[in-house]
């Protein structure tokens, strides 16, 4: 996979940390993906699972070697939908 298709790709064992979110009690978490459903990403820590909303979030995923950052908004779909979607190159 390459790191400009992250958005198209399936996020579920991807490692990823929070850079910036809403909620700043969430910023800096760190874990793996193990769940997706359309606004939730859930992810195993150090310290369980925990769920975080895509919407008000940007993640750091790490593929390929490479940390990619993603706007949390730009994953809003359901993950099946997420991966047909056209994206718009800038």
């Amino acid at each position: 996979m390459r790191p400009e298709d992250i958005v198209r790709h399936e996020l579920i064992g991807l490692d990823i940390k929070v850079v910036r979110c809403a909620n700043r009690l969430l910023v800096g978490l760190e874990g793996r993906v193990i769940d997706e459903s359309r606004n939730m990403l859930v992810i195993e820590t150090a310290k369980g699972e925990k769920s975080l909303p895509k919407g008000l979030c940007a993640f750091s995923f790490l593929v390929s070697g490479k940390r990619v950052r993603v706007e949390g908004s730009l994953l809003v779909s359901r993950p099946e939908d997420r991966i047909k979607k056209k994206l718009r190159k800038w």
